[in-house]
């Protein structure tokens, strides 16, 4: 994951007004804006959420957003212009960069930072997202939230709150297929369909976990070592490192074999 603070030089602050977050494997992005950001200061992509604070910004918005700021894929002389900065493909977030973000439209412009470098209010809005979400025997979802929150939510439920809801509560398959989005910011549904984990963590119950949830979890969500090397493309020798820098931690430790949560070994390998 990359990080980039957003500033706007037209603006009487030298503090950023929000933060782009990239996540290179899947190759996208989440913004998320400075509480403090009055509506008139935002972009005005992002105007309409800062009227209704609503701070996360998701990734067809940010998506639009870079789009009026990188040269178009369509551009007549495309191939010049990736081989004059030796870009071997078409990369929006690669352009982004290179032209700091900049644009004829604003005064906006981007600057990367490490993640230490934000502010904890944003940093605490990402402990705040889906760590794991997976289909239940009775055809619900059970989401576990970083910060250690547990829910259940029946899909049929979120119908009044999200279009697609009724389609993924009606298909088992596509049920089946959920996972989670880049950095935790939704649950994601045959590639297609995105439900935000604000939805869930809001429209979900906390129940006990049944021994059928246990088990689906276990069978879908734990890691042997083997598996945790083939995902990160490491040796053991160097998977002992990672643990022993707590960059990830082992549920059950083992003499042999540790066993780890698919979560955590996924978003290891995004950062």
């Amino acid at each position: 994951m990359k990080n980039y603070a957003i500033y706007d030089k037209s603006l009487d602050r030298k503090t950023p007004i929000g933060y782009l977050f990239y996540f290179e494997d899947s190759r996208s992005y989440v913004v998320e804006l400075c509480e403090d950001l009055d509506q008139w200061e935002a972009p005005l992509l992002f105007q309409r959420s800062v009227c209704e604070r609503e701070y996360t910004i998701e990734e067809d918005v940010v998506s639009m957003w870079i789009r009026e700021r990188v040269i178009p894929p369509s551009r007549q002389n495309i191939g010049a212009i990736l081989r004059n900065h030796k870009m071997k493909e078409y990369n929006e977030m690669a352009l982004l960069a290179l032209s700091g973000g900049r644009c004829s439209q604003d005064d906006c412009y981007i600057r990367e930072v490490s993640f230490e470098d934000i502010p904890a209010t944003i940093q605490g809005r990402q402990r705040e997202t889906l760590a794991e979400c997976l289909p239940t025997e009775d055809g619900a979802l059970l989401c576990l939230f970083r910060d250690g929150v547990v829910c259940k939510v029946e899909p049929d439920k979120l119908v009044n709150v999200h279009p697609d809801a009724s389609r993924v509560a009606r298909y088992k398959l596509l049920l089946d297929s959920v996972k989670v989005g880049a950095g935790g910011y939704a649950a994601v549904f045959d590639e297609t369909i995105r439900i935000s984990y604000k939805i869930l963590r809001r429209e979900g119950v906390w129940i006990p976990l049944s021994a059928k949830d246990f088990y689906a979890f276990v069978s879908r969500n734990i890691l042997d070592t083997t598996g945790v090397c083939d995902i990160l493309q490491c040796s053991r020798q160097n998977l002992a490192y990672l643990v022993k820098e707590n960059k990830i931690r082992p549920i059950i430790q083992g003499t042999k074999e540790n066993m780890y949560l698919k979560g955590e070994v996924e978003r290891l390998k995004a950062d």
